[in-house]
């Protein structure tokens, strides 16, 4: 038996899921966030998902309202046995969750009730959490409320980049979405209601977040730059120019210099004063420039210890 399915996604998060739905159900239709401004040129480019599903011949629908009659008279007319969403961008309103029979299911990066909400994977290493997972849920009109289907664990790795998890958890959000749909064909699925108790959120991230303060411990500003790597990077100011930080380590060191004071480089790495140890960092980027290791930046550039960041 093969669902028709509705899938709704954006970004590269949602691909893996959408090319295992091609593969064991009937695909119907593609519902995306609309082409948007990318890339130094800010040309129009479509999401990720709308280049798979037009490769794959799929019809595709991109709402600026998804309450607009139209938009929902198309989705009615594609008669979804099943609607799948991943990291979609939008939140669902009641007409659309109402409309396939089977109603539609979410793919979240977290393991509910935790880190509800719009960022999930960067939040969980800003916390310093040590696990993670995903979450696969029958939608409600809440965020992220529904009830659970199925979830499925992994460990968060010490070194692990918010964009190193974001690629391993959409491959199992795929995995997930595969093993609850054949639970559900067995009639084994168990819907269970979300605890009570463990509940957080992941509040959409801004640019402004990544700003790195040398006023707060190592530790801290280690977890920061691990989470926003590769994006938007964790940033200080060199000189006036944006300067990112890369692979970091937290090194237990207490210098008498001041928060954000270079004090050198030792073993190709970047060494900054913190309110509570020192930072070490591998690779560093400049406004204008590459990412590259601190070797080769200092090729071209010179750090001079005593050197303040973030002014």
């Amino acid at each position: 038996m093969r669902y028709r399915v509705i899938f709704m996604g954006t970004p590269e998060f949602a691909v893996p899921a959408l090319r295992v739905l091609l593969e064991s159900e009937e695909v119907v239709a593609v519902v995306t966030q609309p082409d948007r401004p990318r890339g130094r040129g800010r040309r129009l480019r479509p999401s990720p998902v709308k280049e798979v599903a037009l490769s794959a011949g799929l019809p595709v629908l991109e709402p600026e309202r998804l309450k607009d009659p139209e938009f929902l008279s198309a989705l009615k007319a594609f008669s979804p046995d099943l609607i799948v969403v991943a990291a979609y961008g939008k939140i669902l309103p009641r007409e659309v969750l109402e409309l396939p029979r089977l109603g539609c299911w979410n793919i979240h990066a977290s393991l509910l009730p935790a880190y509800r909400g719009a960022d999930p994977i960067r939040w969980a290493i800003l916390r310093g959490e040590r696990r993670t997972g995903i979450t696969i849920m029958q939608m409600d009109e809440g965020l992220d409320t529904g009830p659970i289907l199925l979830q499925k664990e992994t460990e968060i790795g010490e070194e692990e980049t918010g964009g190193e998890l974001y690629a391993r958890l959409s491959v199992l959000g795929a995995e997930a979405l595969l093993e609850t749909l054949s639970l559900h064909k067995e009639g084994r699925l168990k819907p269970r209601p979300q605890p009570e108790e463990g509940v957080s959120y992941a509040p959409p991230i801004k640019k402004e977040d990544a700003r790195l303060d040398f006023s707060l411990p190592a530790g801290e500003l280690s977890l920061r730059i691990r989470a926003f790597d590769p994006r938007p990077g964790a940033f200080t100011l060199l000189e006036g120019k944006i300067f990112k930080l890369f692979r970091p380590e937290a090194l237990s060191e207490n210098p008498p210099d001041p928060p954000g004071t270079i004090l050198g480089v030792r073993e190709g790495r970047l060494l900054v004063t913190c309110g509570e140890g020192i930072l070490a960092v591998s690779e560093v980027q400049l406004e204008g420039k590459r990412r590259v290791p601190v070797a080769e930046f200092l090729k071209g550039h010179r750090l001079s210890p005593g050197t303040r960041l973030g002014s």
